[in-house]
């Protein structure tokens, strides 16, 4: 594998600061960066200067529009310098919307770029059916070209993605979707499992069939990981929790066999939030399990 740069992204789409924007930090309290060198070969880019969420929907009925630009731009331009340097980018922290910059990276470099997401939500509400406006909630809606009135900042780049390019692994609120009338993506995108189905195929097949659709779309994806695609006994520190979800075990193996593969071109890992973790056992985990999904896709590498 390629020297991995690690870079902290604190960052919310909440309308109050705080939360899974300080995620990164309790990350690095724990050990992240240790035991990830431990690992494989990494390099420590430090963390984002990002914006504080105002709290305000802007036009696009999306909170925090303007720091959601200013975070675009940084990811951008911090992927694109990693990837200058032939290392692969690790961005820890925040959420969702995270994904939007890398993408735009990938695409300036190769013309065209793939998404493997994992995640227990969808994410391309239109915002204004999103009953949060968090920009978390539509970043997929975003990124395909599919929302209106966003800052001419962020506009100007879209669409990022094609719906084939796409490959979601681990989505399970189809019935809230469906309860506010909101179009599914399955069917839509090059592949979508839901976390049965994942689960039903066996973690390596699954991850298998995701690494094809994106391999044969673009020359190079973005891994995308929300950890509330955990159950919740495995990954309680999200803020939205569902029935259902995959383990640690299913996780690791697909981020093994994802970042291993040689058009892997970087990786975010998202939505930790110490909020929810008051004595860090939460922490200590994730830690834990990157290190050893690290671990796993350096031998696979090599």
């Amino acid at each position: 594998m390629r020297p991995i740069e690690l870079l902290g992204v604190p960052y919310t789409s909440m309308a109050a600061p705080g939360g899974i924007a300080d995620g990164i930090c309790a990350l690095r309290t724990a050990g992240l960066l240790e035991r990830l060198t431990k690992a494989a070969d990494v390099i420590d880019a430090g963390d984002l200067d990002l914006e504080e969420p105002s709290g305000r929907r802007g036009p696009a009925q999306l909170l925090n529009e303007a720091a959601l630009v200013h975070l675009f731009h940084a990811t951008r331009e911090a992927v694109a310098a990693t990837l200058e340097r032939d290392r692969l980018p690790l961005l820890v922290g925040g959420d969702c919307p995270a994904l939007l910059g890398p993408l735009a990276a990938l695409r300036d470099r190769h013309g065209e770029a793939a998404l493997l997401m994992l995640d227990g939500h969808e994410d391309a509400w239109p915002p204004q059916l999103s009953p949060t406006g968090e920009a978390s909630d539509s970043e997929i809606a975003i990124a395909l070209g599919l929302v209106s009135s966003l800052p001419a900042g962020l506009a100007a780049a879209l669409p990022l993605v094609a719906p084939e390019a796409i490959a979601m692994l681990g989505p399970r609120d189809a019935a809230e979707l469906a309860g506010a009338g909101v179009a599914s993506l399955e069917g839509r995108v090059g592949l979508f499992l839901d976390d049965g189905a994942v689960r039903d195929r066996g973690a390596a097949n699954a991850a298998a069939e995701g690494l094809d659709v994106v391999r044969r779309a673009a020359p190079a994806f973005w891994l995308h990981v929300d950890l509330d695609v955990l159950r919740t006994d495995e990954f309680p520190a999200a803020d939205y929790l569902q029935l259902g979800g995959l383990g640690w075990d299913d996780l690791r193996e697909i981020l093994a066999r994802a970042l291993a593969d040689d058009r892997c071109a970087g990786a975010t890992v998202v939505i930790y939030n110490p909020d929810r973790d008051p004595d860090r056992t939460v922490a200590a985990n994730v830690v834990e399990q990157l290190a050893a999904a690290l671990g796993a896709a350096s031998n696979l590498a090599s």
